[in-house]
């Protein structure tokens, strides 16, 4: 049996090729993988040697030749293949271990030049592996460090591959191939060429939406079905998720998770990994229906459940710290279908071994807590639509004090300040129309997804009154600006003391002046969060 070694990442490869070495499966190798192997002392044949051309143009031609392709492409039950490699003395190649040029982290890097680009754009390693995969019945073919040890174990158990494993290599290569190519294109396609400005420390400026888009995910699982038990569905993820996002979760118990669990889940996640103080956030069908903030896992859960107990029942519930047995004991006594936290202590797992259906899921926070939306956390979203994507940047907009604009005669006090950049910290995270009361750290009511606001006002003030909750002196956040009146009349007919919107109407001065006459603040974010 013959292996041809050549590597860019040389990860592990060293005591790979000596553990092949001593099944005596003799070896080949290029450059600095031949190398590495020679000076360890194993017995190594360069591929400029075995084809009889050597490297040339800067290694940019090594293993384009037909004593590597042949003896790669060769099919052994075909007698006129194997007749033909006999003809041009071309020996087969069985193990092919290759991984490529690191283009993805070149162009990762600040400043990279379009010639570091180019450059690291690999030929003959797809080129070899295409070719192993191809020809998959007799060609094991290896593209990363991580299936090593598999091979070696089953080489060194039986002594050859298995036809499974050897098919699950060439998909995982071809795989690799798609990943790589598809980046290749992405960065190609964001380039703003500029001819005037080429030279080797040329770093050209890159679109934000390149001219192909190519994301690539891997599936993690099917699920039993989808929004509705006709539907067909499964879990992808990105290649390289973003620490502190949903598929990077643990479940520790429960039933597996469903389409909608997921959807509500990464709902409640990404509202609740928002806030940096003890914080709970409550969804049920893809809205938050009671959001707090609290000294710890107790208090912030039993003032969100406050906001609307009605719709909490079977919901989703986040915390972005760590829950304890008194948290659990509490969030025990309600159905939950999805409970999700950093951490959880050893006594608040013991209380939900009764509860085996409970799906409990661990999901570290991201570095930085709040801030993890500037460190790329999906960076640009993505929506479906007919035969198409929509895409655009994510709404990471944060809200501080000092980007809001107090437009009202009546001036807000330190209190209601904190209410209404809580209030709108939440609303970002509801369906629009959106409309949210809050006080003291809590939301009081909460109106979603109307295709008027009004109503949504409507419903926030229903859905209080039916918790038991006033809403006299609250904060209200409005996702977008009031187009008339009687929008503002509407939340403090029903007790707003004190407002934050967008602005930007039309008629902002008529609503303003609504504001002074009825002798509320009136507070302008300056930003607009539609969520559809």
């Amino acid at each position: 049996m013959n292996a041809l070694i050549s590597v860019s990442d040389k990860t592990g490869i060293l005591e790979f090729a000596q553990a092949l070495h001593a099944l005596g499966i003799k070896l080949l190798s290029t450059g600095g993988t031949a190398k590495l192997l020679l000076d360890a002392g194993l017995p190594v044949t360069e591929v400029a040697e075995h084809t009889g051309f050597p490297e040339m143009l800067d290694g940019r031609v090594k293993t384009l030749h037909p004593k590597v392709h042949g003896g790669l492409l060769a099919r052994r039950d075909l007698p006129e293949h194997m007749a033909a490699l006999q003809t041009h003395g071309i020996a087969t190649i069985d193990l092919l271990v290759v991984n490529l040029y690191p283009f993805e982290a070149t162009v990762a890097k600040p400043g990279c030049t379009l010639e570091d680009a180019i450059e690291n754009i690999d030929i003959g390693g797809p080129a070899m592996v295409r070719s192993a995969a191809k020809n998959w019945k007799d060609v094991g073919v290896l593209t990363d460090a991580s299936q090593y040890a598999g091979v070696l174990a089953e080489l060194q158990a039986d002594g050859k591959l298995t036809d499974k494993t050897r098919f699950a290599l060439s998909v995982a290569a071809f795989n690799r191939i798609s990943q790589y190519d598809g980046a290749i294109s992405d960065y190609l396609s964001s380039v703003a060429f500029d001819a005037g400005k080429l030279s080797a420390a040329y770093v050209p400026e890159r679109a934000l939406f390149p001219g192909q888009s190519n994301s690539q995910f891997t599936k993690l699982q099917d699920l039993r079905y989808g929004e509705n038990s006709h539907q067909q569905a499964a879990l992808y993820r990105d290649l390289y998720p973003a620490p502190g996002s949903l598929v990077t979760a643990k479940q520790l118990q429960g039933k597996e998770l469903s389409y909608n669990n997921i959807a509500d889940a990464d709902a409640a996640w990404e509202c609740v990994k928002s806030f940096t103080e003890a914080a709970c956030v409550i969804v049920k069908h893809a809205n938050p229906c009671g959001v707090a903030v609290g000294a710890d896992a107790l208090e912030a859960y039993s003032k969100a459940f406050k906001t609307d107990p009605t719709s909490a029942f079977g919901g989703i519930i986040a915390l972005n710290c760590p829950l304890d047995e008194r948290a659990a004991l509490q969030i025990s006594k309600q159905f939950v279908e999805v409970l999700m936290a950093p951490s959880f202590t050893p006594e608040a797992l013991e209380v939900f071994k009764t509860k085996v259906n409970v799906r409990i899921l661990q999901i570290e926070l991201p570095p930085g807590g709040d801030t993890a939306w500037k460190q790329g956390r999906n960076l640009i979203d993505v929506k479906r639509v007919g035969s198409g994507l929509l895409m655009q940047t994510a709404d990471n907009h944060e809200l501080a004090l000092a980007d809001l604009k107090v437009v009202s005669k009546l001036q807000p006090t330190p209190a209601q300040l904190q209410d209404l950049l809580f209030a709108w910290k939440v609303a970002k995270y509801v369906k629009s129309n959106a409309i949210v009361f809050c006080a003291g750290g809590m939301t009081m009511g909460v109106g979603a997804g109307q295709m008027s606001r009004l109503d949504s006002a409507r419903i926030a003030s229903i859905k209080a009154e039916h918790a038991g909750l006033s809403l006299a002196g609250t904060a209200v956040a409005s996702d977008a600006f009031f187009p008339f009146r009687d929008g503002l009349d509407v939340v403090v007919d029903a007790g707003a003391s004190c407002v934050i919107q967008p602005g930007g109407s039309m008629r902002d001065q008529e609503v303003i002046d609504a504001a002074d006459e009825r002798g509320v603040v009136m507070v302008l974010s300056g930003v607009r969060h539609f969520r559809h």
